[in-house]
């Protein structure tokens, strides 16, 4: 044979080794999708209605009094501090109020990685007991304040449990009900939490009409006048601050009744107990790290913007706009994180991301540059960019549970979601110095924060798109 009909020869037969291992390449990946979703049914069918209907309550309810401890702050913030800070309150007002938030936030974080990992190690069910009594207890503490900085290291302390909860409650439903529910059950997460947080509002709304009933009601049934008179001082910001006590019910529910993740029993049992660094490890990290990055640009959005209209509404026109802004804002909330979730569904997860970053951008941009005054207009404004800020808080449910293994989900999707919150914190902290330099004006501050949506429109097209595959086993 000729030296070029020996080369000839060599390279047909690499072609076709070559092709031949793309075909056994597309056929192992094949197989492995196949037998993760088996896998996924034959879990899903030892699951019976009950457990997964008692499974969806008990994390529905956790996300509600969530979102309802939540929207506690916003309510009593202004009163609260002009209370304790006396007269000259204007001049640091804002600075509390930032550093409160920031350290909710941090906490939140904290508290997300630290009960993730309990869920990953200890069951998700256990961990959730121990998330939501941490911020019952902690929520209700807050009332016996005398100082703005006792009220920041109690909510700190509240925020722990609510940033556990968020993590467990996402890892327990999205393993418990089959991949064909995870878009509808990825916007009743979102929704669940507003809902909570429409129903403090309420309260705060209705409250306002009934404060100079509710101290002589309140004596009536035998409590001290001296403890109701603090309880309805300054807008009743104390006896708001004590139904935080409520979400220790869903502890309760959830002891007796809820069953734990069949996946995760069988994840735990055939793996070494994890470790918080599992999540940094190979490609997961990589994974871990654009997590956190496309959810701190969600949570420094609505951080920066939208849970501080109620405290603009406030300043704005007292506190019956305050609740009214906050209704209007929760109702926006629970229909964007439907939508949010759909989103992703009705496009692909990459490029729902990317358009609910352009309308948030968009209609943040229209109610904090163009003045504004309280009103019809005003709210049905606060209404949109709540839909658009809190949109992400349905889509993020559905997508990180989507990167991450069983054995760490919790951990991993614990560490990315509330890397955001720490980040968001850092930006809340500046908000308030940017209150500070803008006279109080909330509507500069914001502003400029939610400038942050620009970087998701970018950064979304790093992360990988994972529609229609099951969840990693």
């Amino acid at each position: 044979m000729r030296p070029v009909g020996v080369i000839f020869s060599i390279f047909e037969r690499t072609s076709c080794c070559k092709v031949r291992l793309k075909q056994y390449n597309e056929a192992f990946l094949k197989t492995v999708i196949e037998k993760e979703k088996n896998m996924a049914e034959v879990l899903t069918q030892k699951v019976s209605k009950k457990d997964m209907a008692l499974t969806l309550a008990a994390a529905l309810l956790g996300w509600m009094f969530d979102g309802f401890s939540m929207g506690l702050f916003p309510l009593v913030a202004r009163p609260a501090l002009r209370e304790m800070l006396g007269p000259n309150s204007t001049a640091t007002i804002g600075t509390w109020i930032g550093n409160i938030i920031a350290g909710f936030l941090l906490g939140a974080a904290a508290g997300g990685i630290l009960f993730g990992w309990l869920g990953d190690r200890i069951g998700r069910v256990k961990a959730m007991v121990l998330a939501v009594t941490t911020y019952a207890t902690f929520s209700t503490l807050c009332v016996f304040v005398a100082a703005p900085w006792q009220l920041a290291v109690l909510w700190f302390c509240a925020s722990l449990g609510m940033g556990g909860e968020w993590s467990l409650g996402v890892a327990l439903v999205m393993e418990t009900w089959p991949s064909g529910s995870r878009v509808l059950l990825a916007g009743l997460i979102g929704a669940a939490a507003n809902v909570g947080f429409l129903t403090i509002a309420l309260i705060g709304l209705a409250l306002v009409k009934v404060i100079d009933q509710l101290g002589p009601a309140l004596i009536s049934i035998g409590l001290p006048q001296a403890w109701a008179d603090a309880l309805v001082a300054n807008s009743g910001w104390r006896f708001i601050l004590l139904l935080g006590a409520l979400p220790a019910l869903v502890a309760l529910f959830i002891v007796l009744f809820v069953p734990e993740s069949k996946k995760w029993q069988h994840a735990a049992a055939g793996a070494p107990k994890n470790k918080i660094s599992d999540i940094f490890k190979g490609h997961t990290g990589k994974l871990a790290i654009l997590g956190a990055v496309i959810s701190s640009i969600a949570l420094l959005g609505m951080w920066g913007s939208a849970q501080w209209i109620p405290i603009w509404a406030d300043k704005l026109g007292g506190p019956a706009s305050r609740s009214l802004a906050q209704v209007w804002l929760a109702i926006g909330a629970i229909v964007g994180c439907i939508i949010g979730a759909y989103m992703a569904k009705w496009t692909s997860r990459r490029w729902a991301y990317f358009i609910l970053c352009l309308v948030s951008l968009g209609s943040c941009a229209y109610l904090f540059r163009v003045p504004m005054q309280f009103g019809t207009k005003y709210l049905f404004l606060v209404f949109i960019v709540g839909a658009a800020t809190a949109s992400f808080f349905g889509w993020l449910p559905l997508y990180l549970p989507e990167l991450f293994p069983t054995r760490i989900r919790a951990t991993a999707q614990g560490f990315a979601f509330n890397c955001g919150r720490i980040l968001a914190a850092a930006g809340t902290l500046g908000a308030g110095g940017l209150l500070n330099y803008f006279n109080e004006d909330y509507a500069k501050m914001c502003a400029v924060i939610t400038l942050v949506y620009i970087l998701g429109l970018f950064a979304i097209w790093l992360c990988p798109e994972t529609k229609d595959r099951p969840l990693p086993e």
